[in-house]
């Protein structure tokens, strides 16, 4: 019996060390093409200039072109279930959200798994959500806007860059501290929710600053609130929702990059210690906050905590507000 556990426990360590020798190989000679970074929304959003500034900056270090592709749709799940299912090889990566952890819970089905089809690299940075509205709308501040929507239940609308998106989720968060009763209009992304609320097509969002930004220091949109504990540098004047009287709301966007499940470990480690350093550097986290970004910068298993707490943290939001998709 002990000789034959021995020779099975040798067979284990093995495989083991084959399997690390390979992925070992796999690195040293990586990267030998352009690697590809998916976005699961269309260009223009904050998922798109995250992932362009940090490709830009991954090209440099690794030698290789960082190519951006848009595969948006169906709340970002259809850019993720590409990755998902895309060869190991470390050429493919996903810009994925706070998002991916609401649509597991959001959808009734999805075709793939976020935890267990794909491997957290490390997280890229956080980024406020601000309540903003189309300067038509007459609101000046949470307050004034909760009495207009009140005196006219099911007329306000909100847009978002998809169902079962965090804007989804916190415009529906906010509908039910506030106890009012808007409409959601879902988009791709924020490039075309942004030109249809500059219009006046939709009334309000509750997008990441970073689309909303500009527009809102040209007066252009309003900004009533950020979502988040904190007030963000990017709008100093602009009050938190606790702030304005719904208190304890707490919700904001982080973005990182991951991987498919079986990408050679040190692959993986490889672009999350070029990730690290990336963040951290004074000039890239200057630039991140001119754009209403907090860059964060993580391990992959930090990230793997973060993605397995806030999947856990808005199942129950989730069922709260009563969003669920077929």
């Amino acid at each position: 019996m002990f000789n034959l556990l021995s020779r099975r426990a040798l067979s284990r360590a093995g495989v083991a060390l084959a399997f690390f020798a390979q992925s070992v190989a796999a690195a040293q000679t990586w990267p030998a093409k352009p690697i590809t970074l998916v976005v699961p929304f269309p260009p223009g959003g904050t998922t798109d200039v995250l992932a362009r500034a940090v490709g830009q900056e991954l090209s440099a270090v690794l030698g290789q072109p960082v190519v951006v592709e848009s595969k948006p749709g169906a709340g970002a799940t259809i850019g993720a279930d590409f990755v998902a299912k895309a060869k190991a090889d470390g050429y493919t990566f996903l810009m994925g959200a706070v998002h991916h952890t609401i649509a597991t819970s959001v959808y009734k089905k999805l075709p793939y798994d976020f935890q267990k089809d794909l491997m957290p690299v490390g997280v890229v940075a956080m980024v406020p959500n601000v309540v903003v509205v189309n300067p038509g709308v007459a609101a000046k501040s949470v307050a004034e806007l909760v009495a207009l929507a009140k005196a006219q239940p099911g007329k306000l609308t909100y847009g978002s860059n998809g169902s079962g998106t965090a804007q989804h989720l916190i415009g529906a968060q906010f509908e039910g501290m506030a106890g009012v009763s808007m409409v959601h209009v879902p988009y791709k992304g924020s490039g075309p929710l942004a030109t249809d609320l500059l219009g006046g097509q939709i009334n309000m969002s509750f997008d990441t600053i970073t689309p909303v930004l500009p527009h809102i220091r040209a007066g252009k949109l309003r900004a009533l609130a950020v979502t988040t504990a904190k007030r963000s540098p990017a709008l100093p004047d602009v009050p938190t929702l606790d702030e304005a009287g719904l208190k304890g709301f707490n919700l904001g966007t982080w973005f990182g990059v991951l991987a498919p499940i079986g990408t050679p470990s040190a692959i993986v480690d490889r672009v999350s210690r070029e990730i690290t350093k990336i963040v951290a550097a004074p000039a890239f986290k200057k630039k991140m906050e001119e754009i209403g970004a907090e860059t964060v910068g993580s391990s992959p298993a930090q990230m793997a905590q973060l993605i397995k707490d806030d999947t856990e943290r808005f199942a129950k939001l989730v069922k709260d507000a009563k969003v669920s998709i077929d």
